[in-house]
């Protein structure tokens, strides 16, 4: 599980790190650039809710197996194409493979480790975390010293493919047991099948999907346009990328910490609200006094930033059983990034429209308004399977 989550991130923040050489090298125009940075949302969206279809017909592990090989393969291919067409087309495969991975984590966090899903879900997510820091961090100074941004970006296949060998004998298994589970299987039990879990129509499904798409709407604009911000505040371009970087290497301990919190706490009102208070802070400092206090600001939004592993550990402790939890992950997770694409769109547009930062600032609060009170409906212990 640590080893495909250090994989869920590289391909986009490789890509990020590298755009400009990539531009270069196969001549993409800035439209073509947009649809390509715009990819990972679409992907986890609509792809990820296949998921649920997918494991209904093969056992979990064959289907991971399945989503990193998408994954490897993507990432070699689009690596070495001269063609946008197929570029697009391979990032596309490899975003698949995450997406479906995104999804299926949850599930067999709860399938293999029922008691222990706090602990387990926050070393992935910091698995994540790090996968994504040194993604971003290392993406450039591999393509220079291999003189190709081709070997920046398709480094990570290694990464991917290596993830993959742990699951096969896992698969293999699976398979096995789900073959003898159907030929022992009686008629009458062949025939009956447990009620579907279907998240979208319950209250508590779409307060999930909107806590995750809020929160996810505000890492995505943060990861864009924080380092501009900077720049604008006087900053020079390193020094606002460092202080970028600094979000998501203090996420690192925050994403440990954050799901055993949650595993303990009767309800997690206490969390939802101290995440507030952290992410209102930052975003009103960095309004009134974006240069003076900086790292102050990029601690808060640190802190902030851990409404992503709250709301992976409560995707597990809302639903009985691994059935629930990969409906409850897909439904979540795919409408919620559908949401999040909008957080860099508007925010540009924003910023653009007013020439300033007071504007999307404003519009980043009102969104975690919005995350909060989703966040109040979801704080209650509750199941999704009696919400039916």
């Amino acid at each position: 599980m640590l080893l495909v989550a250090l994989n869920l991130r590289a391909a986009v923040t490789s890509l990020g790190a590298l755009l400009d050489e990539i531009r270069v090298g196969l001549g993409l125009s800035g439209a073509m650039a947009g649809v390509v940075t715009t990819l990972p949302t679409v992907a986890f969206a609509g792809l990820g809710a296949l998921t649920p279809w997918l494991v209904r017909r093969w056992a979990a592990p064959r289907v991971l197996v399945l989503a990193m090989i998408a994954l490897t393969v993507g990432q070699v291919l689009r690596a070495v194409t001269d063609s946008v067409a197929v570029f697009v087309l391979t990032s596309a495969l490899a975003l698949a493979g995450i997406a479906v991975a995104n999804i299926l984590l949850p599930m067999l966090v709860k399938q293999h480790f029922p008691h222990r899903t706090g602990l387990v879900t926050g070393a992935y997510t910091m698995a994540l975390t790090v996968g994504t820091t040194v993604a971003a961090a290392s993406a450039v100074p591999v393509a220079h010293a291999f003189g190709s941004w081709r070997a920046g970006l398709g480094v990570w296949a290694g990464l991917a493919a290596l993830a993959v060998i742990p699951w096969v004998p896992l698969a293999l298994r699976a398979r096995a047991a789900r073959r003898a589970a159907d030929q022992a299987a009686t008629p009458a039990a062949a025939l009956a099948t447990p009620a579907r879990v279907r998240p979208g129509r319950t209250r508590l499904g779409w307060a999930m999907a909107v806590y995750f798409g809020a929160q996810s709407l505000s890492g995505y604009a943060i990861m864009g346009w924080l380092a501009q911000l900077f720049r604008d505040a006087g900053y020079r371009p390193e020094a606002a990328g460092l202080l970028l970087a600094g979000v998501t290497a203090l996420g690192v301990p925050v994403a440990l910490m954050m799901p055993t919190l949650a595993g303990r706490l009767a309800t997690l009102r206490p969390l939802v609200l101290s995440l507030t208070v952290f992410s209102a802070a930052a975003y009103l400092g960095l309004a009134l006094a974006p240069r003076g206090l900086a790292p102050l600001w990029v601690l808060l939004l640190a802190l902030g930033q851990g409404a992503f592993p709250l709301i992976l550990t409560t995707i597990g402790l809302r639903a009985r059983t691994a059935e629930g939890t990969v409906a409850l992950s897909a439904f979540a997770q795919s409408t919620g990034y559908v949401i999040a694409a909008l957080g860099p769109l508007l925010v540009g547009i924003l910023y653009g429209a007013t020439g300033g930062w007071t504007a999307p600032i404003g519009f980043l609060l009102l969104a975690l308004a919005v995350q909060t009170t989703a966040g109040m409906v979801i704080a209650r212990p509750r199941y999704i399977e009696d919400e039916r």
